[in-house]
């Protein structure tokens, strides 16, 4: 399938415009992220938060208070295209002025069930070719999109020194379990194909995701190995999703106050597999609950301390060591589940996607 050579700009609509509250909200959150530790404490109106040894990032802090003041309802009561509107103007509030990379394309890739959506990020450094990393984005299979991880696929495209091509694979519940992964799969084979005419390196293809996403990437790896498709070279698993059978220590600990919430988890969990009596022990759905899990590709995986997800990605990482796989895991301590989505409204945030995306950039280098 041919690609489309599309340069991206915001006069092309790629970014919906803000209303004038959201605007304002945009401008408060940025002075309020750029304020003393202290003060953004004390502008939270609580003291600072505690739990298992682990401190609450000041900024995070602030930042969960100024979500919690505004009052919106919260995302599983909305439909789902209410929900996804909703997540992307949030987005855009908390991605800050675009990350400027060398150029941005829109494509067409193959799916499953035909062409989806994809954007490639061609990175400024100089020379190559570089490597490819094949980007899924993260919403509980339900929200999110390529506008909604536009700002860390920039990031990553920048700081990792790496073509980024994020695939807009089918949302559950129009498309339940199988849907994405499926799409997903095909877009990996696609790339795989195509490499060479987005300017990267063939011997440098990895997979990467944040949460949902970071489920989908690893489920990419577990049916390369298989046979199924082309194995990456590498997998960058952000808090992932991997066990969706059994509940961990930190699900319970985290499942209210720190932005991903026990009833949001249940109400994507309902859409993506439940509504259509998919197996949660599937694979493809809970990777850690595959009993072998070795011959997998070099894996870094980053958690984050006031996650839910928190313990399942790093018994993840945990297995995959056990196994003789190649991992290096990494837990920002006060940080929370999205934190990549909230780079221009927490300090904090975007020093972790800058650190991860550097770990990334040696990483690769030395495969």
């Amino acid at each position: 399938m041919a690609t489309t050579t599309r340069r991206r700009s915001r006069s092309n609509g790629a970014r919906p415009k803000l209303k004038p509250r959201e605007r304002v909200e945009v401008r408060v959150g940025r002075v309020m992220a750029s304020l003393p530790p202290k003060a953004q404490v004390k502008l939270s109106g609580r003291p600072p938060v505690t739990l298992e040894g682990q401190t609450l990032a000041p900024d995070i802090q602030l930042l969960l208070a100024m979500m919690e003041r505004q009052g919106n309802p919260p995302i599983e009561t909305l439909a789902p295209p209410a929900a996804r509107e909703a997540v992307l103007h949030q987005s855009q509030a908390f991605a800050g002025p675009e990350v400027a990379v060398k150029e941005v394309r829109e494509l067409q890739v193959d799916g499953a069930e035909g062409p989806i959506k994809a954007r490639h990020y061609v990175p400024p450094d100089a020379g190559g070719p570089h490597p490819l990393i094949v980007y899924y984005h993260g919403g509980g299979f339900v929200i999110c999109d390529l506008d909604t991880h536009d700002a860390p696929c920039r990031l990553l495209c920048r700081y990792g020194g790496a073509h980024v091509l994020s695939i807009d694979y089918r949302l559950a519940p129009e498309h339940p379990f199988p849907a994405a992964p499926d799409d997903c799969q095909a877009a990996l084979r696609w790339a795989f194909e195509h490499v060479e005419e987005l300017g990267a390196d063939p011997n440098r293809i990895a997979v990467a995701g944040d949460s949902a996403g970071g489920n989908l990437s690893t489920v990419m790896a577990l049916l390369a190995r298989k046979g199924e498709s082309p194995m990456p070279n590498f997998q960058l698993l952000i808090y992932p999703v991997t066990d969706f059978a059994n509940p961990t220590p930190s699900r319970h600990t985290f499942a209210e106050g720190f932005f991903l919430t026990q009833s949001e988890m249940d109400w994507f969990n309902q859409h993506y597999v439940l509504s259509c009596g998919a197996d949660i022990n599937d694979p493809r759905v809970s990777p850690l609950l595959v009993d072998d899990l070795s011959g997998l590709p070099p894996t870094y995986i980053c958690t984050a301390g006031f996650d839910p997800l928190r313990d399942e990605g790093e018994a993840y990482a945990q297995r995959l060591r056990e196994a003789g796989n190649r991992v290096v895991q990494r837990r920002f301590p006060g940080l929370i589940h999205g934190f990549v989505n909230m780079t221009a409204a927490s300090r904090t945030s975007r020093d972790a996607v800058i650190e991860m995306a550097g770990s990334v950039r040696a990483m690769l280098a030395t495969l």
